[in-house]
This record gives structure tokens, C-alpha cells and sequence, in this order.
């Protein structure tokens, strides 16, 4: 008799789960006998499939992340940039000039802010030097025209803030688990799904099952050999 042969669907990794169940709910709504006679199993799995889906994409890497490598890769170079401004203006000519210069250059070494350092602790240091610049330090820095140059600064900071939290508050949405329940749910829908496949080619005419079953069989013999041995 025609069945469904059985597979350890635990043991996939959780895209290769993925595509299994996918493609197995997508031939099944394709499929003329199965869609009609195992019409609630079918249902149960696609929405199975839909919420692992849903499950596996939030607990991929976050977007969030490319955004604030470059928020950081730009404060990072306006701090470079901001940097050398004032070490150009220590020897100018002009005495007031080169005295603002030593006194904002006396600020950078107290800080000693690593632009290598993490994340967090960076964003931290600059919150306060800008602090200052904007107050403490505000005649020094309008007298040599870097106002604009903190300003970018600040706004390229801010904006690393605000992406690292919005990254903090996509993890937090992520539930402990979630993908593992949801995968568990999607073995519970396949496996019914083939016990009533197999229940109904054997009750009725294996023929109008042949096909599903053999697909079936076929993409499991695939999951064996290229995902499971490996």
C-alpha cells in the first residue's frame, strides 16, 4: 500500500524545516484530493507554516543592524573630521584662535573617547562631550566655526541611540521560544495531515492519493540524503 514514509523533522536545521513544511503545505493546497478530503489538516498546516515563517524572520538578523554600522561608520568620521579641525587651529597665527583650539583639544584628550570601543559605552562618551561643546565649550567652538560640525556630530550620535533602541525593542518582541513552539506546531499539522493522507488511501482509492503521496515521498527521500546526513 501507498503511505506516507516518515521523517525526523526535529533534526533539520531551521530554514531546511522551513522549506520542508512549505513545500509540503503547498503541494497539498494544490493537490485535488488531498485540498478536498484532508481540507482541515491542510488549513492547520498552512497556518502552521505561516506563523514559523513569521517566527523565523524575527529571529534573523536584524535589519537594524546594517543601519547602525553606518550611523556609527558617519559619527565616527565627523569625530575624526572634528578632531583635526581643532589640531589645525592649535599654531594658528592668530592667538585668541589657536587658545580656543588648546582649550577644545585639552577637552578631547580628557575624554579619550576609542571609537573602537562599544557600541554603547561610545555613544555614551559622545553624549556627554557634546554636552559640553554645546555649553562649556561654546565660545571655543564658535570662535573657530566647528558649531555646524557638532551639530552633525550630535544628530549622527542621536541617531545611533535611537537605532540601537529601536534594535533593543525588536528583541524584546521577540518571545522566549517562539520559533521552537511554532515548529513544533507545524510537525503536529504535517503529521496529521499524512496520517489522514495515509488513512484516506487506504479507506478509499489509493490512485487519487498516488500523487501527493509520491511527491511526498520523493522531497523526504531529498530532506534524507542532503539535509539530514549532513
Amino acid at each position: 500500500m501507498k503511505e506516507i514514509q516518515t521523517v525526523a523533522l526535529t533534526h533539520m536545521a531551521n530554514a531546511a524545516h522551513f522549506l520542508f513544511v512549505s513545500n509540503m503545505a503547498g503541494r497539498a493546497e494544490k493537490d485535488a484530493a488531498v485540498s478536498e478530503k484532508c481540507a482541515a489538516q491542510v488549513k492547520a498546516l498552512r497556518e502552521a507554516v505561516t506563523a514559523e515563517d513569521e517566527n523565523l524572520k524575527i529571529s534573523a538578523k536584524s535589519l537594524t543592524t546594517d543601519k547602525i554600522a553606518a550611523a556609527d561608520r558617519l559619527r565616527d568620521q565627523l569625530y575624526a573630521g572634528y578632531k583635526k579641525a581643532v589640531a589645525g587651529y592649535v599654531n594658528f597665527p592668530v592667538e585668541s584662535l589657536a587658545d580656543a583650539a588648546k582649550v577644545l583639544q585639552q577637552h578631547i584628550k580628557d575624554y579619550r573617547i576609542d571609537v573602537q570601543a562599544q557600541l554603547d559605552k561610545e555613544t555614551g562618551l559622545l553624549m556627554n562631550f557634546i554636552q559640553d561643546l554645546e555649553n562649556k565649550f561654546a565660545e571655543q567652538v564658535d570662535a573657530l566655526s566647528l558649531t555646524a560640525f557638532v551639530e552633525k556630530l550630535k544628530a549622527a550620535n542621536e541617531d545611533v541611540r535611537a537605532l540601537t533602541g529601536q534594535r533593543t525593542d525588536e528583541r524584546s518582541a521577540k518571545t522566549a521560544g517562539a520559533l521552537k513552539a511554532a515548529r513544533a506546531a507545524s510537525d503536529e499539522a504535517y503529521k496529521m495531515l499524512t496520517m489522514h493522507v495515509n488513512a484516506h488511501a487506504l479507506l478509499e482509492s489509493e490512485e487519487a492519493y498516488a500523487a501527493f503521496i509520491d511527491y511526498a515521498n520523493t522531497e523526504i527521500a531529498h530532506f534524507k540524503q542532503e539535509v539530514l546526513k549532513k
